[in-house]
């Protein structure tokens, strides 16, 4: 069949994204890397195009790589595609200059509009094809974390919305029926192989926080001294606190005796009713414990996002099946650059009632990321080889795209990891 309209103007609008993302920048900015972590803008604009040039490569016999000498820079971790620069030096790298890095990225996406308005694709083509512009969204959300970490305030977005101001609410918590459960993605559009295949889980009863655990709540955790307790820390996440010197979340610092942040909105006292961000498994997990509750499970997670429970169907997200508006989540295109208080998108809120469960802060889940039982790749080293020493997260954050989040998402990160917008909320047994 020839490409559909959706899927090519699906690709427009991912690349017209990713340039406003970036589209703010200096020069110098492009190149700069400001931890082994971090990869320059430069690295990230090259990589998504080196991505879609491969596909190309794959589904056209006759195609011929613009530049050869790319691949070695621009190859993040795949090795059937040949070396890969360290990551830990991205920075370290002249050439290709931006310039040419900037000139690769409008040929690729042009190729690629080509390709999608000539040619007769068949299924498997056009997955492949959508699983790039995934790729590209997972990219669009690293890059702002990177620029977070390389520029805070001194990014200045194209587009910067006002947060509204909401009412003061309380947490809470909401009591979930225990039972068998359909774990993974029903629904019909793209997926990753990873949120398959659904299958059945028991969970007993729980309970679990109406809205992620906030910096007001974390600081009550700070103050008592909990980042100078090793009996709230797992032995890992007790040396990483001690080699780290971590005393806060990332990029928080005291001053005059408060807590303040610096990120995208410049440096400022800590809002006490936004979501904590920036937190590692590992400080996650010690806040549970020293409030003597606990993570939920992904199971639990996703139960309490998707169920409804007076139907008895599971939907894709958790106000139902419609994709997200900026009345349900705070989320890329909602461009307020940060996250927002509680209680900010009521009409978000799941069937059972809890809220802001997509968009804001990833939420750190106790689940181990593995394959699910039946599990099979669809696409060899894109996910399947990071099934070891990683945490899944749930719900994505305020730099998620839009269209690439939906509930049954499986994030995952090392459990020292904090530079990503990341939080979480607590559960308790019943």
């Amino acid at each position: 069949m020839l490409a559909t309209y959706s899927i090519v103007d699906k690709f427009k609008s991912l690349r017209a994204t990713t340039l406003q993302i970036v589209c703010p920048l200096e020069k110098d900015d492009y190149t700069v890397q400001t931890a082994p972590y971090v990869s320059p803008p430069k690295w990230h604009l090259g990589h998504v195009s080196w991505l879609f040039e491969k596909i190309l490569e794959q589904i056209d016999k006759d195609y011929k790589i613009h530049d050869v000498t790319f691949s070695k820079y621009l190859n993040s971790y795949y090795n059937k595609f040949g070396e890969q620069h360290d990551k830990a030096s991205r920075g370290a790298v002249s050439r290709p200059t931006t310039e040419q890095i900037q000139r690769y990225y409008d040929l690729i996406t042009q190729k690629i509009i080509t390709f999608l308005n000539t040619v007769h694709l068949d299924a498997s083509t056009e997955k492949i094809i959508e699983l790039g512009i995934h790729h590209e969204y997972q990219h669009q959300e690293l890059l702002v974390y990177d620029l977070q970490h390389i520029l805070a305030e001194k990014y200045n977005p194209k587009i910067r919305n006002r947060r509204d101001d909401v009412l003061s609410v309380k947490q809470k918590q909401i009591h979930i029926e225990g039972g068998i459960y359909n774990l993974g993605y029903s629904g019909k559009e793209f997926c990753y192989d990873i949120e398959l295949p659904e299958h059945k889980v028991y969970l007993n009863e729980y309970k679990i926080d109406a809205f992620p655990v906030t910096a007001g709540q974390y600081m009550e955790f700070i103050e008592s001294g909990g980042y100078d307790d090793h009996r709230y820390w797992l032995s890992d996440g007790w040396n990483a606190v001690r080699k780290n010197g971590w005393t806060a979340p990332m990029y928080w610092y005291k001053q005059d005796g408060k807590w303040h942040i610096n990120d995208f909105l410049g440096s400022r006292i800590v809002d006490p009713s936004e979501p904590v961000c920036h937190v590692s498994y590992y400080e996650a997990d010690a806040y549970c414990k020293w409030a003597q509750r606990r993570l939920p499970t992904e199971a639990e997670w996703e139960k309490a996002a998707c169920w409804n429970e007076e139907r008895q169907i599971k939907t894709v997200f958790p106000w139902g099946d419609d994709s997200p508006s900026g009345n349900h989540a705070n989320l890329l295109e909602s461009y307020l650059w940060g996250p927002s208080k509680i209680g900010s998108f009521p009409q978000g809120a799941s069937h059972y009632g809890c809220h802001q469960m997509i968009g804001d802060v990833w939420e750190w889940t106790s689940s181990e990321f593995v394959g699910y039982p039946g599990f099979k790749s669809g696409f060899s080293e894109y996910n399947d080889k990071w099934f070891t020493n990683q945490k899944v997260l749930r719900g994505g954050s305020f730099a998620t795209p839009r269209d690439s989040i939906r509930a049954s998402y499986r994030n995952f990160f090392r459990l020292d990891e904090r530079w990503l917008f990341s939080g979480f909320r607590c559960a308790d047994d019943v």
